[in-house]
């Protein structure tokens, strides 16, 4: 019997060796496509805050111009930079050109904004020369801005010549103020 009985004892501890503990089953937490969702609307809100955040900045950068522009009602910016230019010339200078840059990055930035580049001259020379003159400043400004992807149907020209001035001065500084080329936002 004691032989029995140890034989069913060592079946026993065989058919158990034999069969081993369970193994456990690992998963995977897969990434849920909720969580995904979750992440994707706040970054989608987190940008469009920012959009929203740089819209109102410039927004706040505009001021009503006091006279009305060609096509209907003007702004001025803050963030839009005067280009200045050489006596008799209309070369963008290497330091307008950045400053070209810049302003073209923030018409980027608000595919809706439509400007006037305003051409303007110092007190020397007549005024038929002047406003040609203003013309050709303000064209170097558009071709400048074209060849940056602002597209043509945004940008308008018009010539001011030496009717006015920024400085009012009859020197080589007042004058080099008034060899410029400005900028205005177009509203309509």
């Amino acid at each position: 019997m004691v032989k029995k009985g140890l034989s069913i004892i060592l079946l026993v501890l065989c058919i158990g060796f034999l069969m081993g503990c369970p193994k456990k089953t690992v998963v995977k937490e897969e990434p849920s496509v909720k969580k995904e969702a979750v992440a994707k609307g706040e970054a989608e809100r987190s940008t469009k805050a920012r959009e929203e955040a740089a819209q109102r900045e410039f927004e706040k950068s505009m001021v009503a111009k006091k006279e009305p522009g060609i096509e209907g009602v003007v702004s001025e910016s803050s963030l839009l930079k005067d280009i200045h230019f050489d006596f008799d010339k209309y070369d963008i200078r290497p330091d307008d050109a950045e400053i070209l840059k810049g302003d073209a990055a923030l018409f980027k930035k608000y595919p809706k904004v439509k400007i006037q580049i305003e051409g303007h001259c110092d007190e020397r020379g007549t005024t038929e020369y002047n406003l040609a003159l203003g013309e050709r400043r303000a064209n170097s400004a558009k071709k400048y801005l074209l060849s940056l992807g602002i597209p043509e149907s945004r940008i308008s020209t018009i010539s001011y010549g030496k009717e006015r001035p920024l400085d009012s001065g009859h020197n080589e500084e007042a004058w080099a103020k008034n060899r410029r080329d400005h900028m205005i936002i177009l509203s309509k």
